[in-house]
C-alpha cells in the first residue's frame, strides 16, 4: 500500500467525523461513554432486523431523558408500505416505556445511511433541533449530526399552536 493506505477506512472516518466540541452548545449534552454504548447497541440489535424482502438490515439505539437506552430494528412485510425503520420501533419502544423526550439516536447500517425522511419527522416530534444523531456502519461511527442539520425548519408541534392558540393537541 502507498502513503496514506495503511487504512482506507479512516480516511473516510475523518473526512465524516464532527467533533464532540461543534456539540457543546446542546442543551443536553451526552458523554463518550453514552455514544459509544448507544453506537454498539444499534450495531448489535441490526442482527435481529427482519428483512426478507430488500436484505437491508438496520440497528437503533436511542438515549431517553431517563437515561434509559432502547433499541429497535426495520421490520419489513410483504405488502410493502406496512414496513417500519428501526428508528421508528425504537422511538415508539422509549414512549411507549414513558418517554417523552429523546437526547440521542444512533442508527446502524451496513453502508451507513442516514435515517429516511420519515424517521427523521418522529425524532423531530420527541427531540431537539440540537439533539445528537449518529449513523454508524457495522464497524464503526462515521458520522454526526444534529436533529436540525437533517430536518432543518422541521414541522413540529409549535406549528400547530400558532394556527391553533389554546386548542387541544
Amino acid at each position: 500500500m502507498g502513503r496514506g493506505m495503511a487504512n482506507p477506512g479512516l480516511r473516510v472516518f475523518s473526512r465524516f467525523w464532527r467533533s464532540r466540541e461543534m456539540y457543546l452548545g446542546m442543551a443536553q449534552m451526552i458523554t463518550t461513554q453514552q455514544e459509544e454504548h448507544l453506537v454498539k447497541a444499534a450495531q448489535a440489535v441490526r442482527r435481529n432486523s427482519y428483512a426478507p424482502y430488500s436484505g437491508y438490515r438496520v440497528g437503533a439505539a436511542v438515549l431517553g431523558e431517563s437515561g434509559r437506552v432502547y433499541t429497535g430494528v426495520n421490520v419489513e412485510n410483504a405488502s410493502y408500505g406496512l414496513a417500519v425503520c428501526a428508528e421508528r420501533v425504537a422511538i415508539w419502544k422509549a414512549v411507549s416505556e414513558g418517554e417523552r423526550h429523546i437526547l440521542a439516536v444512533a442508527v446502524a447500517t451496513e453502508d451507513g445511511s442516514t435515517p429516511c425522511g420519515a424517521c427523521r419527522q418522529v425524532m423531530a416530534e420527541f427531540g431537539d433541533a440540537d439533539m445528537l444523531v449518529l449513523v454508524c456502519d457495522g464497524k464503526s461511527l462515521l458520522r454526526r449530526f444534529s436533529m436540525g442539520e437533517l430536518l432543518p425548519a422541521a414541522f413540529t408541534g409549535e406549528n400547530l399552536t400558532r394556527v391553533n392558540p389554546g386548542g387541544a393537541l
